[in-house]
Order: C-alpha cells, then sequence, then structure tokens
C-alpha cells in the first residue's frame, strides 16, 4: 500500500465485473470511501487540483459526485450544487435534456442555486464517455455560469470522454486512469 504520500489509490478501488450488466467492469469507489486514510489522501490530491481553477463553486453530479463535491468545497470554502436527475429537486428548477445511446435523459439545477459569472467546476466519481459531465456544462453555462474546470476520481481514457469536455473549453483532471 505504501506511505500515505505515495498511496496508490487504485489500490482501494473495486472492479466489479459484469456490473450492472454483462461484459461491464464497474469501478466501485465505496471501498475508497470505507478506507479512511485512502478517502482522506484522495480528498487531499483532488483539492489540490480543484484550488488550481480558482473556483467560488464545485458542482456535484447525482450521485456519487455529491460525495467528491460536497467534502471538497469544505476543504476549498467554496459552495456546493447539486446537478441531478429530473423530478429530484425541490422549487423551481432549470433544466437541461440531453442524449444518451438509447434516449435522453434530464439533469437539473435550482433556479438561483448559482450566481451569474461564478467559478463552478463540475465534480464526478468517474469519467466514461462524458455525456453527463458535457451536459453538466452546459446547464451550468445556460443559468450564467463559468465552467471553469472538470475534476473526477477515474477516468476511463479508452472511451474519450476528456475530449468531449475539453471540446467545450473544459480542462479535466483525474486521480486515477484505466486505459481498458
Amino acid at each position: 500500500m505504501g506511505t500515505i504520500s505515495t498511496m496508490d489509490i487504485k489500490d482501494h478501488i473495486r472492479g466489479i465485473p459484469d456490473f450492472p450488466k454483462k461484459g461491464i467492469l464497474f469501478y466501485d469507489i465505496s471501498t475508497l470511501l470505507a478506507h479512511p486514510d485512502a478517502w482522506q489522501v484522495a480528498m487531499g490530491r483532488m483539492a489540490r487540483d480543484v484550488r488550481a481553477f480558482h473556483p467560488t463553486v464545485l458542482a456535484g453530479i447525482e450521485s456519487r459526485g455529491f460525495l467528491v463535491a460536497a467534502p471538497l468545497a469544505l476543504k476549498l470554502g467554496c459552495g456546493f450544487v447539486m446537478l441531478r436527475k429530473k423530478g429530484k429537486l425541490p422549487g423551481a428548477t432549470i433544466r437541461h435534456e440531453y442524449a444518451l445511446e438509447y434516449g435522453t435523459d434530464v439533469i437539473e439545477i435550482q433556479e438561483g442555486a448559482v450566481e451569474p459569472g461564478a467559478r463552478v467546476v463540475i465534480l464526478d466519481d468517474l469519467l466514461a464517455t462524458g455525456g453527463t459531465l458535457d451536459a453538466g456544462v452546459t446547464l451550468l453555462r445556460k443559468v450564467g455560469a463559468e465552467v471553469v474546470g472538470a475534476a473526477t476520481i477515474i477516468e476511463l481514457t479508452f472511451l474519450g470522454g476528456r475530449k468531449r469536455l475539453e471540446a467545450q473549453d473544459v480542462p479535466v483532471t483525474s486521480l486515477v486512469a484505466y486505459d481498458d
């Protein structure tokens, strides 16, 4: 495992084959969350990376993105907002519908949750194809935010999500990458 300064975060991420369906290898961060030293190291490294974007607000994508964005916001002294699936937020919301491989989905933010011009970093646990993070960027820009970066714990580089975000001029940082 090594010392905290050399800890390999991958040692604390469990791969679960055939979840949620056959042929998919699911990268489970619950084992990282359960290990206090590894979680502390992961949040420290993410704080360093996210701080470089000089955000005023962190936006977490439902639901594992909340687990990343909320503690980072507290650590960095930023606000925290939730981007959720349709119908999950109380009060007036602003929504963005986006295409999936088969069909569409909707992501929402509460009206007034982000001030126009706020410097926002969008966070999730994993970057795969980038569809949900890309939709979050579009939604945040719709409400007047300046999306200055995106950050994840895990990146599946072979799925090309980084390119999708960088095409929107959103730099991306991730703690660990899997190439296949």
